[in-house]
């Protein structure tokens, strides 16, 4: 089976994740692609060393260009802050290199219409690592609306809400500075991402966004939060239906709340990552009086699930999403056909972030025709 050197920009949280997932890939799902940990960048020597030794990376690098470059790396797994996506995107295409960056994509609309047009210029696979839509359960849900299970879609919503900063007194850090790093640019994206994977284009968004704590304790005093702790948006979408999206990094309680909900004329679904082996179901059929949500706990029956389990209800788990994208993202690299979410797939959540600001700014609704696409 061939290889393929994966070279990972970022050791720490996303980095290590993306590492024991291309570490399990090829046994997880038998890929005829076998990814060979080649090189790991960081921010230091010393912490590339460390990511290197213990994730078993043949080869460590304080300079990701370094990394990039590497005639060993075959692919560029972009786990990096949002301000370096861009630049070391187009420096892996430049070079003909498959990349996949983590979400979002860049750290602004301009950033990700210049990495889509780098990547389609160059030809070559590139994926967004949007992985909570691919939990078995959301795979289902996506078929299940696809195949026209529960009608004609009429109201939809969705939310990505943590408590992370539910409390006032929290200090502030680096995810309270700068509007990438807000909650509109942190954990939009994936209720974003999910809006889109299950009910297609939007047409305009109504939306509000807040800073609930304007200041937080820092080292020498009271410092000014410069980003939101809360969005929320109005939508209208081009198949005629209306939703509504909600995220939070102070919603008091929730620690993973991914969650959605699908009202059709002949039946509807909801769903919650804290809860992330189940789907509720509602068909309307048979008798009123015995109507109601089925709890359909998943197993290998449903998308990708067997892979890591034969048993029905023992469930996957949040790192088992990452070893998907991983396959997903080989499956491009060997058969040369793009795999969703593609960069413009990714831009297309960048230009419903932008709506989302503009409308803010106006109060008023924004048409997502005035955002711009990225380029042919």
């Amino acid at each position: 089976m061939p290889e393929i050197g994966i070279g990972i920009v970022g050791g720490g949280y996303m980095g290590k994740a993306h590492a024991v997932a291309y570490s399990a890939v090829g046994a997880q799902f038998e890929t005829r692609l076998r990814p060979r940990l080649a090189v790991v960048a960081a921010t230091s020597s010393a912490s590339a060393e460390r990511y290197r030794a213990a994730y078993g990376f043949a080869r460590a690098t304080a300079d990701w260009r370094d990394l990039v470059a590497d005639p060993g790396v075959d692919a560029v797994v972009i786990a990096s802050p949002q301000d370096t996506h861009r630049a070391i995107a187009e420096a892996a295409c430049a070079l003909g290199k498959p990349v996949f960056c983590e979400k979002p994509l860049g750290a602004s609309l301009e950033d990700g219409a210049a990495m889509v047009a780098a990547a389609e210029a160059a030809g070559v696979p590139n994926m967004v690592g949007f992985n909570y839509v691919r939990t078995p359960a959301t795979q289902f849900a996506r078929r299940l609306i696809a195949e026209g299970a529960l009608g004609e879609i009429t109201w939809f919503r969705a939310e990505h809400t943590e408590d992370f900063l539910a409390d006032p007194a929290a200090p502030a850090t680096w995810r309270t500075t700068g509007e990438a790093t807000g909650t509109l640019g942190d954990l939009a994206p994936h209720a974003l991402n999910a809006t889109l994977a299950l009910m297609g284009p939007v047409a305009a968004v109504m939306a509000e966004i807040e800073t609930r704590h304007a200041a937080r304790p820092g080292p020498e005093g009271p410092q000014a939060v410069t980003n939101d702790d809360l969005v929320q948006a109005m939508l209208r979408f081009k198949n005629g239906a209306q939703g509504h999206v909600f995220s939070s990094r102070i919603a008091t309680g929730r620690k993973m709340g991914y969650a959605y909900e699908v009202h059709g004329t002949m039946g509807a679904l909801r769903f919650d990552q804290e809860d992330q082996n189940a789907l509720w179901l509602y068909r309307a059929e048979g008798p009123e009086a015995t109507r109601g949500f089925v709890k359909v706990l998943t197993g290998p029956a449903h998308p990708d699930y067997a892979a890591f389990c034969q048993g029905p209800g023992h469930g996957t788990g949040y790192q088992d999403q990452i070893v998907i994208e991983a396959r997903d993202f080989l499956t491009a690299i060997e058969t040369g056909r793009a795999v969703w979410p593609t960069f413009r797939d990714g831009h297309e959540v960048n230009r419903l972030i932008a709506a989302i600001r503009a409308s803010d700014r106006a109060g008023a609704w924004v048409a997502l025709e005035t955002i711009p696409e990225a380029g042919p």
